[in-house]
């Protein structure tokens, strides 16, 4: 699936404002800043090490010495006092690189001076003036590898948050004047029910309509925050602008203006690294996430290489049963409501195939095929999703991802809970808390949709790396148990 929303489909193209990117990229896409600090320093620290055993060699001498360990811990310590992995947007890579050597060269004469009382001087010259060089060396290369990734990831958007702001106020445009400088987000526009009142544009950019709009916008799956900027004095006000935006996935913050202009300064100045008040919506741990997307890799992969001869199997029968594709597509509901492509085995003829579920699945559906029937009671026709699992489109467990437009009834699903799309709060998965717990197939009541976002939600709340192993291995005996299930 193409991630970009083109000027020519974007239902306010000529309506972009200086901080619209080209290119969107979805939300489960972005990258944590402080987590990739860890992974540099990681790198900066194997680097030394690096930088110490080669110096260790050279010398004649084996393993790394305490001197070479100290000077290491010393140069590390002082990387990050000259803040070096602060990588601004303004700092040129000449410029940081000549930070990075000023850090090294300080770290290496903190050691010297530490070290002089108790080692004689020429072997302390020695072993230092040949890891000086060799250390700055290596944390210029590495320094190097990550400013030029950081700014490609700048570039496609990886790095830098989507916000969308609810309040055409003074404090939208202090915010939107103080990221045109920094350029630490992007703001996409501005929304406000009293759209007939508020300016066309705030600091050029433009205001595209009401909450309403602001719920419906195609633009939301691609928002990582919204920033309600209502006077705090407007209590009313603000309440029901909550009230009305609690409904959606993203994480909803408010800019209050009580405390004056320097604390909204400073909270200005945090909006794209922390939260301000937070509401409501995804907050997202970024080391669960890792470890969940490493978990999905590891297990995904094996997944793929076990069952890969099945799914040729199966492919096969498909084919060999009725005539058309092995492979069924089908747009569902992703991350932050993003429109993602499912890959399932065909199990419907195709000239009735159902992309928008708009006619769930009963007992006896005279659209499934023999092989189909077969494929759907063992759950055999999801396992292409383990490609949609290893593109990180989903996840091994998560809330099953529905249909766009699904119908229970002659009602979407999604109008039938206000706290539906709580549950794209999180990747969808190929199983999860509601699956083993007995909320499988069709939805079609009510009652059932209700059960089944309960149980999405509960699970979000909870997740964690043990509980997901715990669904994994709760999957198939549920699957092989349930012969009532219409699947």
């Amino acid at each position: 699936m193409d991630d970009t929303i083109s000027p020519a489909d974007d239902m306010w193209g000529e309506r972009r404002g200086p901080l619209r990117p080209e290119r969107l990229s979805p939300t489960r896409t972005r990258l944590s800043g402080r987590m990739l600090t860890r992974f540099f320093q990681a790198g900066d620290g194997l680097a030394l090490i690096g930088a110490a055993l080669v110096a260790q060699s050279l010398s004649g001498a084996p393993g790394v010495s305490m001197l070479h360990s100290a000077a290491g811990l010393a140069v590390f310590i002082s990387l990050q006092l000259f803040d070096t992995y602060r990588l601004g947007r303004t700092e040129d890579l000449a410029m940081h690189l000549m930070r990075v050597t000023v850090a090294v060269a300080v770290g290496a004469a903190a050691c010297f001076a530490v070290a002089a009382p108790f080692t004689a001087l020429p072997a302390l010259a020695e072993a230092l003036g040949l890891w000086a060089p060799l250390g700055i060396l290596a944390m210029a290369l590495a320094h190097a590898i990550w400013w030029l990734n950081v700014r490609r990831w700048r570039a496609n958007g990886r790095l830098t948050p989507n916000i969308v702001i609810v309040g055409a106020t003074g404090a939208a445009e202090r915010l939107i004047s103080a990221v045109l400088k920094n350029r630490e987000a992007n703001v996409l526009g501005i929304f406000d029910d009293r759209a007939a009142r508020a300016p066309k544009r705030l600091r050029d950019v433009p205001v595209l309509g009401d909450t309403q709009a602001l719920l419906d916008h195609r633009i939301m799956p691609y928002v990582d925050r919204i920033v309600v900027t209502v006077p705090s004095g407007a209590r009313d006000r603000v309440r029901a602008l909550l009230a009305r935006l609690e409904v959606l996935p993203n994480e909803i913050t408010l800019l209050l203006d009580r405390n004056g202009a320097a604390d909204e300064a400073v909270a200005i100045g945090r909006i794209a690294d922390l939260p301000l008040t937070r509401i409501s919506g995804a907050q997202v741990d970024h080391g669960k996430a890792l470890a969940k997307r490493v978990q999905d890799l590891v297990i995904g992969t094996v997944a793929l290489l076990v069952f890969g001869p099945l799914m040729v199997f199966v492919a096969a029968a498909v084919r060999m049963d009725s005539p058309g594709p092995a492979l069924f597509r089908q747009r569902r509901h992703g991350f932050n409501n993003e429109e993602i492509v499912v890959w399932k085995f065909r199990s419907m003829r195709v000239e009735v195939a159902d992309a928008k579920a708009a006619r769930q699945i009963t007992a006896d559906d005279d659209r499934v095929t023999r092989v189909g029937r077969f494929i759907r009671k063992t759950s055999l026709d999801e396992l292409p999703q383990i490609f949609n699992v290893l593109m990180g489109e989903m996840s091994l467990v998560g809330p099953r991802p529905h249909a766009i437009g699904m119908k229970t009834g002659d009602v979407e699903s999604h109008r039938l809970v206000a706290e539906y799309a709580h549950r794209h709060r999180m990747k969808p998965g190929m199983t999860g808390w509601a699956a083993i717990h007995g909320s499988r197939g069709a939805i079609d009541t009510p009652d059932l949709v209700k059960q089944r976002v309960s149980l999405d939600v509960e699970y979000i709340e909870r997740q964690s790396f043990w509980l997901d192993l715990y669904i994994m291995m709760m999957t198939v005996p549920c699957l092989l148990g349930d012969s009532e299930t219409v699947r």
